[in-house]
């Protein structure tokens, strides 16, 4: 049931963005759209986070079904940009699918592996077909598409184990908000290439060292660039 909860949720954010561009309406309806498509998931699919294991069995209650709904809109949004870009761009949700797929394998979760899979592929053809042609150019609907797509990844690994939601964070949402940072300060390829490494290298710390070592790594880069800007030499902001 969840396969089709997402393909009908795909198919109402396509849709909405579609009547977005071709009227010029409002950016809410494309918000409906992602709304209609979580709610798609959470009710048609039964996708929901209902507890969270952190040491103690934490049980939501009545916080689940808002929980996961700002869940999914948080990580669908995550590649929602506003200029069509380069295919190159895609790379990035390719390394975070890869890696989901990776995680679905060990953990044993059939849908995320079968999902991440079809849709690595996916993005490896559009990649290809971009290169080789010139004739590709990635906008709104298809950036959010694949946001929502990883977003039900995630919820699916996040209910079977709460440390999976490391994965879009590091692999997609801590590259993309790199990207954005530097994208005006270098050429959108170096922008894209420095963002890609760093998608690849915190996706293969993820599997040999421990996440909080990692996210102390996070805390102190992030301190340092802040720090950093307030002198106007190693200003990037």
């Amino acid at each position: 049931m969840l396969y089709s909860a997402l393909f009908i949720g795909v198919v109402l954010i396509v849709i909405m963005n579609k009547l977005t561009q071709a009227f010029k309406l409002s950016s809410t309806l494309g918000l409906l759209g992602q709304i209609s498509a979580s709610l798609v998931i959470i009710m048609i699919g039964n996708l929901e986070v209902s507890h969270i294991s952190l040491g103690n069995h934490f049980e939501l209650g009545y916080l689940t079904v808002p929980f996961t709904f700002l869940l999914l809109l948080s990580f669908t949004n995550v590649m929602n940009i506003e200029k069509v870009q380069n295919p190159s761009i895609l790379l990035l949700p390719f390394v975070s699918l890869v890696f989901f797929s990776i995680a679905a394998l060990f953990i044993g979760h059939p849908f995320v592996l079968i999902t991440g899979i079809c849709s690595s592929l996916t993005l490896m053809f559009i990649l290809l077909y971009g290169y080789f042609t010139g004739k590709v150019f990635v906008g709104r609907t298809l950036t959010t598409s694949i946001g929502f797509i990883i977003a039900v990844l995630s919820i699916s690994l996040i209910e079977t184990s709460i440390v999976t939601i490391y994965i879009p964070l590091f692999t997609l949402t801590l590259p993309f908000t790199l990207y954005y940072l530097i994208q005006d300060k270098i050429t959108n390829v170096q922008s894209i290439t420095v963002s890609f490494l760093t998608a690849i290298l915190f996706g293969v710390l993820m599997y040999i060292v421990p996440f909080n070592t990692i996210w102390y790594f996070i805390a102190g880069l992030t301190s340092i660039l802040v720090i950093t800007q307030f002198s106007s030499k190693y200003r990037f902001i």
